[in-house]
């Protein structure tokens, strides 16, 4: 309804031959809380409960089945595809509902279009019915985000085995994130619906309660989902680790394969470079102790071919070793 109808909301609910849905959007005007506690008798924790957006799902029943308290959390992605959790609150009354939205992100127009196509039961099973369809409704739209997500994931994954690379694990720890933020929500909005289930209160019809079945089993498939994205951005995770480490292997390899070759031949040059030669001043001969393959002759093409068979030989080794695979 309108905001400037709320002060009439009492007079409004009166006619006991229908069921009222009010959806409230946005919370920072005072004045409607204050309506809410004067006009229909709201508990001040229960307004004080909608107005901190933090709150758990969870199921409150107040004075007496006078009316039932819930919460929900509505999830969805923006524009930049970063996760938003919203806070919906319900207020179930006889032949009232009141919903209020933190923001004027609206989740509820599957609902409303079913109410204008007037099929099935959201006409006729009464004002929890329509407190259920509009849950449902929040439920269902995590199905839609862990699809997205797992689509997301498959693309990481392709990713990885064409050109692997740090933003992989950056994209692939923030979908984990979002699923963390998920499993916080699936988890208490489960047990809300098993408390709406079992509840005595005759706020909630035993056809109500029939669907919520559904809902409540919509909810242990979400945390199993959850659960099987989270092994598969694990795996996505240590897969990268794995192909890194791996290339460092490679490369590691080829470099110990480079350096082994080259020991020798560096020993090999090492000795000679040090030029351990002197003539005697006065006979000009060659002293003793000093090195005799410098004045051999063809000695520097010699060494040469001493040091190109240990490298040809080092490499046939590698090779059989399988260290070239």
């Amino acid at each position: 309804m309108e905001l400037e109808n709320i002060n009439n909301i009492d007079k409004l609910i009166e006619n006991k031959d229908f069921c009222y849905w009010f959806d409230i959007k946005g919370l920072a005007d005072p004045n409607i809380f204050e309506t809410l506690y004067s006009k229909l008798g709201i508990s001040r924790l229960v307004l004080e409960d909608i107005t901190s957006s933090y709150q758990r799902p969870k199921l409150d029943e107040y004075d007496n089945d006078k009316y039932i308290f819930a919460v929900s959390r509505h999830l969805f992605l923006n524009e930049e595809n970063v996760l938003n959790n919203d806070q919906v609150s319900f207020i179930l009354s006889e032949r009232t509902l009141i919903t209020f939205q933190e923001t004027y992100a609206d989740c509820f127009e599957p609902v409303r279009k079913r109410l204008e196509i007037g099929k099935g039961n959201i006409r006729i099973g009464g004002i929890s019915y329509l407190m259920y369809a509009i849950m449902d409704v929040i439920v269902d739209n995590y199905f839609a985000l862990l699809n997205f997500w797992g689509e997301e994931l498959d693309t990481i994954e392709d990713r990885l085995y064409d050109h692997p690379d740090r933003r992989i694990m950056y994209d692939t720890q923030a979908i984990k994130r979002s699923l963390i933020t998920i499993r916080k929500v699936a988890w208490p909005e489960r047990d809300k619906l098993n408390d709406l289930i079992r509840t005595d209160s005759p706020l909630i019809s035993d056809l109500t309660k029939t669907y919520m079945k559904d809902a409540y089993d919509h909810c242990i498939q979400i945390i199993d989902f959850i659960e099987s994205l989270k092994e598969i951005a694990s795996a996505n995770i240590d897969m990268n680790l794995s192909i890194i480490s791996n290339r460092m292997n490679e490369i590691m390899k080829v470099l110990t394969i480079i350096s082994s070759i080259f020991i020798p031949l560096t020993f090999i040059a090492g000795i000679y470079g040090m030029n351990f030669s002197r003539e005697d001043p006065a006979t000009g001969k060659i002293l003793k102790d000093n090195m005799p393959e410098l004045y051999a002759e063809h000695g520097y093409l010699y060494t040469w071919i001493v040091m190109a068979v240990i490298a040809v030989l080092q490499v046939i080794y590698f090779w059989r070793k399988g260290w070239f695979k």
